[in-house]
């Protein structure tokens, strides 16, 4: 490939990345904005390009799109995005969901407060910790000339065998039952989000709540929903 034809598909592709940076809940670092965002994700995009083998049965898009993401989170982990600290008030959180979940067979934002010694502005806080992170509408798709591209596509190989379908149909099992468990404020959360494929602003606007506080149910829906299944499979 000459350096000509290169720049040509890096140019064709500049709105994947777009694409993908539009579908990432999270809030650049003090000093960055969005096209900073954009421009991590270049990295990743060149990658995809030179790496992509069409003969594996992939689309470019598919290739492509986990590659961009994890540029883009490569290059904010070096600004201390997500920080140790961070990252251990959520470990936290979960473990007191776990433990709260075991003991009463639900949880209440109160019950988690108290276990974890933590005002509401700290769990607040600490929700909105948890919701950082790539989130996606699995039925998203985006249209480029050679097709239209799905993320659902990005997380499973349509040649996977029968073993490999009977564990995904399991786990998806697990899935719905665990968000049936979730208050209703947070499976409406989830809905709007991954099913009607609404922004941060737009639910915040239909619930009535800040988009910051729509940020925080978002976490604490992740949250639990993680604690649910992993007592699930520890059944």
């Amino acid at each position: 490939m000459t350096k000509s034809e290169r720049d040509e598909l890096i140019i064709k592709y500049l709105p994947l990345i777009k694409y993908v940076v539009s579908r990432m809940s999270l809030t650049p670092p003090q000093g960055l904005d969005y096209e900073d965002l954009c421009s991590f994700g270049i990295f990743g995009l060149m990658d995809a390009i030179d790496k992509f083998d069409p003969s594996k049965g992939f689309t470019f898009q598919t290739y492509a799109i986990p590659r961009i993401r994890g540029s883009i989170l490569d290059e904010l982990r070096k600004f201390d995005w997500f920080s140790r600290t961070g990252r251990e008030k959520v470990q936290k959180l979960n473990r007191a969901m776990e433990k709260i979940l075991r003991d009463k067979g639900e949880l209440k934002d109160e019950w988690v407060m108290s276990e974890m010694g933590i005002t509401e502005d700290e769990y607040f806080e600490i929700q909105d910790l948890a919701s950082r992170g790539y989130i996606t509408s699995l039925d998203d798709v985006t249209p480029f000339e050679d097709g239209e591209v799905s993320v659902e596509a990005t997380l499973a190989d349509e040649r996977e065998g029968i073993s490999e379908r009977l564990d995904y149909e399991s786990e998806k099992q697990e899935l719905v039952e665990a968000l049936s468990e979730l208050p209703e404020r947070e499976k409406t959360m989830l809905s709007l989000y991954y099913y009607e494929g609404l922004t941060l602003k737009e639910i915040g606007i239909v619930m009535g709540v800040t988009e910051s506080r729509v940020s925080q149910i978002h976490g604490k829906a992740l949250s639990m929903l993680r604690t649910i299944l992993k007592e699930k499979q520890n059944v």
